[in-house]
């Protein structure tokens, strides 16, 4: 279900997204901008294999399967928590005045600051619980460990670069 907003705003349809993303966003997603469109599809994709991670770390998996869905479990754990964070932080700087944000995006901060971003770093929460139960139930699992944490170090320095950068 995560999916469908992204595949739906990829198609120039803003439904759901007129008063709780950014109005940037929404008039790149309405005018069919290639490159947006093409982030909206990949971003929809990503979210499909993501749902497939969570799926995989919900029962005992080969040695290679294992490996491979606790590095992405551990990967998708740090990013939704970042991404989620970012929102709730920026949103407490905006409430304190801290920081300010164009007219037309204030509205916005009470849908990032009490929904979206807790919603993702809930989302972090579960995947790391479940990455971490599923390398508990192996024999293997102090190796297992590893992989997380590659995977999660793997996305932060992923995320610290796309947010140094301006792109994410």
């Amino acid at each position: 279900m995560f999916a469908v907003p992204s595949f739906v705003w990829a198609t120039g349809n803003a439904f759901g997204a007129q008063s709780t993303v950014a109005p940037s966003l929404v008039k790149l997603a309405r005018d069919g901008v290639p490159w947006f469109v093409a982030v909206l599809v990949v971003t929809g994709f990503l979210k499909l294999f993501g749902a497939l991670v969570g799926l995989g770390l919900t029962r005992p998996r080969g040695l290679r399967i294992s490996r491979l869905i606790v590095f992405c479990g551990g990967g998708a754990a740090t990013l939704l928590m970042w991404h989620g964070g970012l929102f709730v932080v920026h949103g407490v700087l905006v409430k304190a005045g801290a920081v300010s944000v164009a007219p037309d995006l204030a509205p916005l901060t009470d849908w990032y600051l009490y929904l979206w971003g807790p919603w993702f770093i809930i989302g972090g929460l579960a995947f790391a619980g479940a990455t971490a139960l599923h390398a508990r139930q192996r024999d293997d699992r102090y190796k297992l460990r590893l992989y997380g944490a590659a995977g999660a170090l793997g996305a932060l320095l992923l995320s610290l670069a796309s947010t140094a950068t301006g792109i994410g």
